[in-house]
């Protein structure tokens, strides 16, 4: 039954969904250590500590500058692997039951990766997350800071593993690259049978231009972060009525923004749209799935049915079958049923 109030025991047993998680952004210091050190890669710290400390940001374009350089310790298909693993056996104790992850090829290919070694390495651990308990799915992203002929190539280059990519989206910096850029390429991925969905994130020049690009011109299945589209009724409602779902990310939010957006999340779960919580680019703000579900519950006060409805809003807009939907849904009934708080 559900408990009184929201506890962290309650939060990290309710089975649940992650929409918005960067597979690059998993990168602990532990294993960017190891790897530079595998690798013989100079990253410029020596030891755990070092690392972590040089995770500091205070603004998208910032994280960014720390995010990409991290990536070089990725060489091989067997440093992809382990990256996806050490993600699915870290959110097992997070009662994460199924994943889509994004995974950003151009940063890879642009400093000489092949493209095979990263959907290789990334798949590969995508098969064997069930020994996790873990169902999973990629979704490839295109870098919105290069060029709309880069993401071209990159989706032809794309197009012989489509059997192991489940969607395209969106990310990096927003800032001069509209998703009208990129509306010719998406075109293509829908044509192709791919699920589509683009950031839209946080308080960024044109919010609401973007967001109505994306819901109106090129139609996407899902909008990643998106909060500020509390600033429009009618695209509030249409998202609403279309089922299109947020994947809101409440701590990733506090660091490049200092504002976990919560009143705006709390707002559209409370009118019904399909908002959800993840965990982003965990390794760089140290909080998992169930740490966001907390953090903004404290914030801002979630009730346990609150929390609910956020689980079962990440099964809801996930791209799976309305069979597997159905099992997930009654597992989170499930799990409230038998709780013992």
């Amino acid at each position: 039954m559900l408990p009184t109030n929201v506890t962290k025991e309650f939060v990290r047993g309710i089975p649940k969904a992650e929409l918005h998680l960067h597979l690059e952004g998993t990168l602990e210091p532990e294993l960017k250590l190891a790897l530079a050190e595998k690798n013989k890669i100079d990253i410029g710290q020596t030891t755990i500590e070092e690392v972590r400390k040089s995770y500091q940001f205070d603004s998208l374009p910032s994280f960014l500058n720390v995010y990409y350089p991290a990536m070089n310790v990725l060489q091989d298909e067997e440093d992809f692997y382990q990256l996806a693993m050490a993600y699915f056996e870290k959110v097992q104790a997070h009662n994460v039951r199924y994943a889509e992850l994004f995974f950003d090829p151009q940063a890879h290919t642009t400093r000489g990766v092949p493209f095979e070694t990263v959907i290789n390495g990334y798949y590969r651990a995508i098969q064997e997350s069930e020994k996790f308990g873990v169902q999973s799915a990629l979704i490839m992203c295109f870098l919105r800071d290069m060029s709309a002929e880069s993401a071209e190539e990159t989706f032809e280059q794309a197009l012989p593993y489509q059997d192991k990519i489940l969607g395209i989206g969106l990310d990096s910096d927003e800032k001069g690259n509209p998703p009208s850029k990129f509306a010719a390429v998406f075109k293509k991925a829908k044509a192709a049978g791919f699920k589509i969905t683009m950031h839209c994130d946080i308080d960024q020049e044109n919010s609401i231009e973007h967001i109505r690009q994306v819901i109106e011109d090129i139609q996407v299945d899902r909008i990643d972060h998106g909060t500020n589209i509390v600033e429009s009724p009618a695209l509030t409602q249409y998202a609403k009525e279309h089922g299109i779902g947020l994947t809101s990310c409440p701590v990733s939010n506090g660091f490049v923004v200092d504002d976990m957006k919560g009143k705006e999340i709390l707002q559209l779960l409370h009118e019904g749209v399909k908002v959800t919580v993840n965990s982003d680019d965990p390794a760089y703000f140290q909080s998992y799935i169930s740490d966001d579900y907390f953090t903004l519950s404290e914030a801002y006060g979630l009730t346990p049915e609150d929390i609910v409805t956020l689980a079962k809003n990440s099964f809801e807009i996930a791209w799976i079958p309305a069979e597997q939907k159905a099992t997930y849904l009654k597992a989170v009934d499930d799990f409230v049923a038998d709780f013992v708080g």
